[in-house]
């Protein structure tokens, strides 16, 4: 009598079907040093276009991302740096020219240098949200008292769309380019899901007021 072999459990997924380990769809989470010639990449032709300077060159992102890397944040899609912010800590109430170089880490004012967007992902709100999710991770910073930065005129409406006040001139110039000063109070304490890389998006969607014709844009 012919013995029959044993039936083999059929594979759970047909044999031409891969599971695939992919990076994940949107990403946020801080930058490192490995992360700065993209940084600079999207800043350089974000900021050169439009003020013909860069708030940091791509000795002080290195800088600032070995230094301090917890007070930055980059948006990534599929592994990709779409946006980012750096930022360190600053310990005055106002900015002054030493803040552009330097990290206080004993300063309770997190100083934003700079927040870009790719120009691919321009004009689908990436630049506000981000702001927004960074300035809910600082509330979860104990030391931190309020977020600073500086920008030139045209960026002012941008930043009050998103709760800064102005604070005023600032005393920083960059060659011819002069600033506004603006702040925004970190109050409250905010609890994240620890290890997410979720987005988490605001309530109501950041909309900016249509810009006039004679306004210059930095899209976002």
């Amino acid at each position: 009598m012919q013995m029959r072999q044993p039936t083999q459990a059929l594979p759970s997924v047909s044999p031409g079907i891969q599971r695939r380990h992919t990076l994940p769809a949107s990403e946020v989470r801080p930058l490192n040093a490995q992360d700065a010639v993209s940084v600079f990449e999207i800043e350089r032709e974000a900021f050169i276009s439009v003020s013909g300077e860069c708030p940091l060159h791509l000795d002080e992102v290195r800088h600032f991302l070995t230094l301090c890397p917890e007070f930055s944040m980059g948006w990534f899609e599929e592994g990709r740096l779409v946006a980012f912010i750096i930022g360190s800590l600053w310990d005055r109430d106002r900015l002054a020219t030493e803040a552009l170089t330097l990290h206080k880490p004993r300063g309770s004012n997190a100083h934003i240098h700079v927040l870009a967007v790719h120009r691919t992902f321009r004009q689908q709100g990436k630049g506000p949200i981000l702001m927004w999710r960074y300035l809910q991770y600082l509330r979860c910073l104990p030391n931190v008292r309020r977020a600073v930065l500086m920008c030139e005129d045209f960026l002012v409406p941008f930043y009050r769309k998103m709760g800064f006040k102005v604070l005023g001139r600032c005393a920083v110039t960059v060659g011819a380019l002069t600033f506004t000063e603006m702040c925004y109070p970190i109050s409250g304490h905010a609890y994240m899901r620890r290890n997410s890389e979720a987005i988490r998006f605001p309530n109501a969607p950041l909309t900016l007021p249509p810009p006039r014709a004679n306004d210059r844009q930095m899209d976002v």
